[in-house]
């Protein structure tokens, strides 16, 4: 799915699919093609659906889908899409990297979709690239992969890289394939099937405004959410959060108790407890490396406020996958 293509119709599209991959991004990216070739009356588009050995894969929702072919009898694709879950790198192989790489030399677009990108930074191909993820992985990946470029926009297509924050995002990339290789209308037809009322940009925000989330129109308490939300590895003290947005620290205790039922100090703990569990679960960095990640001073301190907001421990996470 590179910014353009000048080989034969259809367009073939391959599709890894590897253990607990999400189901809906994987949907969310093909059905526009499956819609466009219907509009078009013909054959825009194939895709092939592809596992590590040719049997089927089941996805994070437990539904399981029949693969096509295997990695073994792949030796060419214009474009592969790697779709993954929560623990990306769990299914990275030496014979995968090998395959990938071999998939690379011949020309092939590689993407990832969703936690996709995991893989193919692991493997080493997306050295000089952007990578756009999903909000909430992006933590992880940056800590993992500090030398990648990434963004929070919906997708990136390159000529031969493409990525996308996974969930609705893969449509709208993959809308954004269909205007790009055969015109706006067919994408804006295709889009209207889909009872999708705009092809949102590239650029447009991954998360609902602040405002939205938080069900609030406090401005105070919406700026002070967003300094929590960007100093969580150096966490500000609720002096400083209260001095930025403008109030006092027993002001901002006040509207937070109002207008979200919890404490600033309690608010901006979980943030950071939520970030721990998400880089437990998806990097392979120390206990201590994570509870530093995300503000905490020692592995006893992170492992007390961790088990008090889980109920179990941070390497119960690793240990147990909980």
């Amino acid at each position: 799915m590179r910014l353009s293509y000048t080989g034969p119709l259809p367009e073939m599209v391959g599709f890894l699919l590897l253990p607990q991959y999400s189901m809906m991004a994987f949907f969310a990216a093909v059905e526009p093609l499956r819609i466009a070739n219907r509009i078009a009356n013909r054959p825009l588009f194939d895709w092939t659906l592809i596992s590590a050995d040719g049997g089927p894969v089941t996805a994070s929702n437990g539904m399981t889908l029949m693969a096509d072919q295997a990695t073994a009898d792949v030796h060419h694709l214009p474009s592969l899409a790697v779709c993954s879950g929560f623990t990306p790198e769990a299914h990275l192989t030496r014979p995968l990297m090998a395959w990938l790489h071999q998939l690379d030399q011949a020309g092939c677009c590689l993407g990832g979709i969703d936690t996709g990108a995991f893989l193919l930074a692991a493997t080493g191909l997306l050295k000089h690239e952007r990578v756009a993820l999903h909000w909430e992985s992006l933590p992880a990946f940056r800590e993992r992969f500090p030398g990648v470029d990434t963004t929070d926009e919906l997708y990136e297509l390159g000529e031969r890289r493409f990525s996308c924050a996974g969930g609705a995002a893969a449509m709208d990339m993959a809308l954004e394939v269909i205007a790009r290789r055969h015109g706006a209308k067919l994408a804006i037809d295709v889009s209207e099937q889909l009872i999708h009322d705009r092809i949102r940009a590239r650029s447009d925000q991954q998360r609902m405004a602040l405002v939205k989330r938080l069900g609030t129109h406090k401005r105070r308490v919406v700026e002070a959410v967003a300094l929590m939300e960007q100093n969580l590895e150096e966490p500000l003290s609720l002096e400083e959060v209260a001095s930025r947005v403008e109030v006092s620290v027993r002001q901002l205790q006040r509207l937070f108790e109002q207008e979200l039922n919890v404490t600033p100090r309690q608010w901006y703990l979980q943030l950071r407890i939520k970030r721990a569990r998400r880089l437990l679960a998806e990097t392979d960095l120390a206990v201590l490396a994570v509870g530093l990640a995300c503000g905490f001073n020692s592995s006893s301190s992170f492992a007390r406020s961790f088990r008090m907001y889980y109920g179990y421990s941070p390497r119960q996470v690793r240990e147990e996958n909980v």
